[in-house]
C-alpha cells in the first residue's frame, strides 16, 4: 500500500535529532516559552522575511489572534466584513466568526482553486475591512492583484498560509505578502510538528506586540494583564522539533515540485483534470489535487491498486451544519470543486518507483 502520507517515514530521518532535543529540554527543565520557542520565532521570521514571528498553539488560533489583535488596535470592529474564499477549509471562516466578524464568501478561480480577485470587488461594501486569501493546497493566491485591490479600498490583507510554507512570489515568501499571516504546523503540513502548533508572521510591530500578549493570557508582564487574552502558546518541545526540520524545508519543497512535475507531465487520462501550475516556486504542493467526475469510482479503483488517496474537502463550508445561515447560498464553482477533487499521495519521502506506479495506474483507469 502506498500511503497518502506516511508520517512515520517522513519523520524517520529526524528521530535522532528529536531525541537530542527532547533530552536537552528535560535537562533544562524549562517547558513553556523558552529558548526553543525564541529560536524558532527568530528562525521562521528570518525564513519568511518578516520582522516578527509569534508562536501560537495552532493555525486556527493564529488566525483568531490576528483578528483579535486588529480589533484591539481599533483597525477592526465588531460586525466588520472579512472577504474569504468560499472553498477554503472551514477553519478560515471559523476564525472570522470566533472574533465577532462577518465572513463574506467569494468564489475561487477554477484553475488555481484560490480566491478569484475578479469577483472580490463586487462583494466590497462600506463594512468590508479585510481580505483573507488562502494559499490553498500550497499554491499562492494572486497576491499582487489582491494587494492592489486592498490598497485601493484601504483594506487589511491577512494570509491564511497554513498550507504554503516556503511558497515564493518573485523574491518574497508566503507570510510576507500581506499585513499579517497565519501558519499551521500540524503534523501533515510541509513544515510539520509532532502535534498542534502554529505561528503568526508580520512586519507590524504594534500588532506583534499585542499578539505576544494575547497568546499569553493578555499579559506582557507576568501577573499584569493588559488585554482579555487566551492561552495559545507554541509548545517548547514542538518548537524544538520544528527547529530541527526548518533547515530542510526548502529541499523538501523542491522534491515535492519534482513529484508534481512528473504527475503533470506523465498523467494522461481524459477523465482526470490536473491542477494548474506555472512551474514557478509559487507552489509547494502541500497537496496534489486532481479532479474527476467519478471520484468515488476512481478512489475505489486506486485503493484496490494499493494507492491511498484523500478528499480535501468533501463538503464546502457553506453546506456544513455549523454554518446554517449560509446553507441556502449557491456557489457553483466551489460546489463543483468539492464534488470532484481527489488528493494523490505527495510527500518528500516518496520514491520514484511509487510515483511511476501511481502514474501508471491513473493512466490505466
Amino acid at each position: 500500500m502506498i500511503k497518502f502520507l506516511d508520517l512515520q517515514k517522513t519523520n524517520a530521518p529526524y528521530q535522532e535529532a528529536y531525541q537530542k532535543q527532547l533530552q536537552k529540554i528535560l535537562d533544562k527543565g524549562w517547558f513553556v516559552l523558552g529558548r526553543e520557542v525564541e529560536q524558532f520565532e527568530k528562525g521562521f521570521a528570518s525564513y519568511c522575511g518578516t520582522s516578527f514571528c509569534i508562536g501560537v498553539g495552532n493555525g486556527l488560533d493564529a488566525l483568531v489572534l490576528i483578528l483579535k489583535g486588529y480589533k484591539q488596535l481599533g483597525k477592526l470592529q465588531q460586525g466588520d466584513e472579512i472577504i474569504v474564499p468560499a472553498n477554503t477549509y472551514i477553519a478560515t471562516i471559523l476564525a472570522v466568526l470566533e472574533t465577532g466578524l462577518v465572513p463574506v464568501l467569494v468564489e475561487p478561480n477554477l484553475e488555481t482553486y484560490n480566491l478569484n480577485p475578479e469577483w472580490i470587488e463586487e462583494k466590497i461594501t462600506s463594512k468590508t475591512k479585510a481580505i483573507m486569501p488562502v494559499h490553498l493546497y500550497g499554491q499562492l493566491a494572486d497576491m499582487e492583484s489582491i494587494n492592489n485591490l486592498a490598497a485601493a479600498y484601504n483594506l487589511l490583507v491577512i494570509e491564511d498560509a497554513a498550507q504554503a510554507h516556503g511558497a515564493i512570489l518573485k523574491t518574497k515568501k508566503a507570510g510576507n505578502l500581506s499585513h499579517a499571516a497565519a501558519f499551521s504546523f500540524y503534523p501533515g503540513k510541509n513544515l510539520g510538528a509532532l502535534g498542534d502548533a502554529g505561528a503568526v508572521t508580520t512586519n507590524d510591530e504594534a500588532l506583534a506586540t499585542v499578539i505576544y500578549a494575547l497568546r499569553n493570557y493578555g499579559s506582557e508582564k507576568k501577573y499584569h494583564n493588559q488585554y482579555i487574552g487566551v492561552n495559545s502558546r507554541l509548545d517548547e518541545l514542538q518548537a524544538a522539533f520544528l527547529n530541527v526540520k526548518l533547515p530542510h524545508l526548502d529541499a523538501e519543497n523542491e522534491y515535492r515540485r519534482q513529484i508534481a512535475s512528473r504527475y503533470l507531465s506523465e498523467i494522461k487520462n481524459e477523465k482526470i483534470t490536473l491542477p494548474y501550475w506555472d512551474a514557478t516556486k509559487n507552489h509547494v504542493f502541500h497537496l496534489f489535487v486532481i479532479r474527476t467526475k467519478n471520484r468515488v469510482d476512481l478512489q475505489t479503483y486506486l485503493l484496490e491498486k494499493g494507492i491511498e488517496t484523500l478528499i480535501h474537502y468533501p463538503i464546502p463550508p457553506h453546506k456544513q451544519d455549523a454554518l446554517l445561515p449560509w446553507k441556502s447560498l449557491s456557489f457553483p464553482i466551489t460546489e463543483r470543486i468539492h464534488e470532484e477533487v481527489l488528493s494523490l499521495p505527495m510527500s518528500p519521502v516518496m520514491t520514484t518507483d511509487e510515483v511511476s506506479y501511481i502514474v501508471k495506474m491513473l493512466n490505466n483507469y
